[in-house]
């Protein structure tokens, strides 16, 4: 008898310990997928960015023109992902190709590859107009279409980035590597030079406005709405 009521103490302390694993098991994967989800959530909806903050900071006399001009396209500030797929979805905004006559597009990282259709043909004009000048020789555009998103994360890796707000962030604007051409990263005075000319032609004209960016070795290229 005593053997007996032994096992089954035995027993009974076995299953009361499987089920308070199973209790413990179950608290512990609860607990995990929560915090996951807060975590997740947190991520999704707190920007990376002040906005009151982004929008303190004033654009130099230089920079004014280009932020009047972005602002002139009907495009509302670029936030997020969501405000560039709205635009995309509108017909507002236009994908550039990765190559055109006289233009190649480098790997984006921090910006998208659309524009508003006025920017979109200045870029494949100027591309054919260097083309010509230079009897097929390439430039490249280092950037394009940033969201307040892209630019945070942008400033994580490049100091140098705008704090306040860009005309990057309007979808009329893009970016022009003076040392890299023929998808070559070398500096070449002579083709410097002729896409000088070619930016200065346009800048006559009244249809962009133009930056040299000596940091990022790039001129900035804001399109008017001509």
């Amino acid at each position: 008898m005593i053997e007996l009521y032994v096992v089954n103490v035995y027993f009974s302390f076995i299953n009361l310990k499987a089920f308070l694993m199973k209790k413990f098991v179950c608290v512990v994967y609860v607990c995990t997928i929560s915090s996951f989800y807060h975590s997740q959530t947190a991520k999704k909806t707190i920007p990376c960015y002040d906005l009151t903050e982004v929008l303190k900071v004033e654009a130099t006399p230089l920079y004014k023109p280009h932020l009047d001009a972005s602002k002139s396209f009907g495009v509302k500030l670029l936030r997020d992902s969501k405000t560039i797929q709205k635009y995309i979805g509108s017909g507002k905004f236009h994908k550039i190709k990765k190559t055109g006559k006289g233009y190649r597009v480098q790997k984006l990282d921090y910006s998208r590859a659309y524009m508003v259709s006025k920017a979109k043909t200045t870029l494949e004009k100027m591309g054919a107009r260097f083309s010509k000048e230079t009897k097929g020789h390439t430039f490249t555009v280092s950037s394009m279409t940033r969201t307040l998103e892209d630019q945070c994360r942008l400033r994580r890796v490049n100091a140098n980035a705008s704090v306040g707000i860009s005309s990057h962030n309007y979808g009329n604007s893009f970016d022009i590597s003076y040392i890299r051409f023929n998808d070559v990263l070398k500096y070449n005075p002579k083709m410097e030079a002729a896409l000088e000319k070619v930016l200065n032609y346009y800048a006559n004209a009244g249809r962009i406005y133009y930056i040299k960016e000596r940091q990022q070795s790039c001129y900035h290229i804001t399109v008017r709405n001509y």
